[in-house]
């Protein structure tokens, strides 16, 4: 299913892409950030891909393969292998052209994503423990029916699409000095580049993967091989790019920058909090990077895509509660108190008058305390700051025995 089909694409061909897709997608807007300027000591302009209809640029790919489709290739149906916003991009577009569309996606790929796919009216596979086990389920099912293959990363139609945001970009931001791109399989990195070649010839580009991914670690030495794994940046969860891909990109690119899991889990709470955007932790991971490296960044003026906004709303809201609790701005303590009355009435006082607001408690008198004589207390504190949090701890400690949790 990687296997090389046509040339890598020129600028033409993403030029041609712009103009074919233009009427089924979103030009996503380019907008300076302030709050993530300060931040970062850089100034920051971000692309909002979050805001396409299916929440990705994946869209951009995927309209533009289906729109070159002869009609016989479109009786012929089409099948696509994703965990997520490639499938979501054939599965609309699909529609919209009147293409019947099957998609298979990993046995845990989580329910929302498979019935939002779904929803687009396309038949959902879900097979295979990761994506090359569904990639083989693909193929199996392409060979039987006879459809044509959309793959999500290595095919010149699909990078001539994704680099459709390249085009935007740089004509929607002023001057830059540096673009900074997530890098799963290739396609947007690589159409982007060869975008940015033709249209600002000598722009930085720098690539960044999550570490459990960063087969280009080395660069730019030749691939390595990677352990994958599970990682909130699903949509960059891919072990080997597309050889196209690279191919494409490698002349291009200044440089591959990796990072953490907590780096990307920081980027998605920096981008509710401070950019007011909703993003996957594939859509954090640029931000992620200039965050994780800021000697290559400071002074810079750079563009980041918010490349995707599909995150679920309990993974969402797990990333900022730990984020604040890294920040400090969630102070989790247990103590142990006297079993007698006022107790509670007090720490909740001394709380209340630094400042502090308490979110949640628990009290246990029976069988988690280590005395009957005493009971424990288990308590969730919001503060303004880790400094602030510090204080609420000292002024509770030099009254009770403690422990942070």
């Amino acid at each position: 299913m990687l296997q090389r089909t046509t040339e890598t694409p020129t600028f033409a061909d993403i030029a041609a892409a712009h103009a074919r897709i233009a009427p089924r997608i979103v030009r996503s807007p380019t907008l300076p950030c302030p709050a993530l300027s300060k931040l970062t000591g850089a100034e920051i302009w971000l692309k909002l891909e979050n805001l396409q209809a299916i929440a990705s640029f994946k869209e951009r790919g995927a309209a533009n393969k289906l729109a070159l489709l002869t009609e016989e290739e479109r009786a012929r149906g089409v099948i696509a292998v994703s965990a997520g916003n490639h499938a979501q991009g054939v599965a609309r577009h699909a529609s919209l052209l009147g293409i019947d569309a099957t998609i298979v996606m990993p046995r845990f790929t989580p329910t929302a994503k498979v019935e939002r796919t779904r929803g687009w009216g396309a038949n959902v596979v879900t097979e295979g423990e990761d994506f090359a086990a569904a990639s083989l389920v693909a193929e199996e099912i392409r060979r039987r029916e006879n459809r044509v293959l959309v793959h999500p990363f290595n095919d010149p139609a699909v990078m001539a699409g994704q680099g459709t945001f390249g085009i935007e970009l740089l004509e929607d931001a002023p001057e830059l000095d540096a673009l900074v791109l997530p890098i799963g399989g290739g396609g947007l990195i690589s159409g982007t580049a060869i975008a940015a070649a033709h249209m600002r010839p000598g722009l930085d580009i720098y690539g960044v993967q999550v570490e459990s991914h960063a087969s280009l670690s080395a660069f730019p030495q030749a691939p390595v091989d990677v352990r994958g794994g599970s990682t909130i940046a699903e949509g960059i969860a891919v072990t080997t790019l597309g050889d196209q891909c690279y191919e494409a990109a490698r002349p291009h690119l200044s440089g591959v920058l990796v990072v953490t899991e907590l780096q990307v889990e920081s980027a998605i709470a920096l981008l509710a909090e401070h950019a007011k955007q909703v993003s996957e932790g594939a859509g954090a991971a640029a931000l992620a990077a200039v965050m994780a490296y800021p000697d290559i960044f400071q002074g810079k003026r750079l563009a980041l895509p918010i490349s995707g906004g599909n995150i679920g709303t309990r993974i969402l809201a797990n990333t900022l509660l730990r984020a604040l609790r890294r920040d400090g701005r969630l102070l989790s303590l247990i103590l142990q108190i006297p079993d007698r009355p006022g107790v509670l009435a007090d720490i909740a006082t001394r709380i209340g008058n630094a400042g502090g607001n308490i979110i949640e408690v628990s009290h246990q008198r029976l069988f988690a305390a280590p005395s009957v004589q005493t009971a424990e207390l288990e308590i969730m504190v919001e503060a303004r700051d880790s400094r602030h949090a510090d204080a609420i701890e000292a002024d509770l400690r030099a009254h009770y025995v403690l422990t942070r949790g």
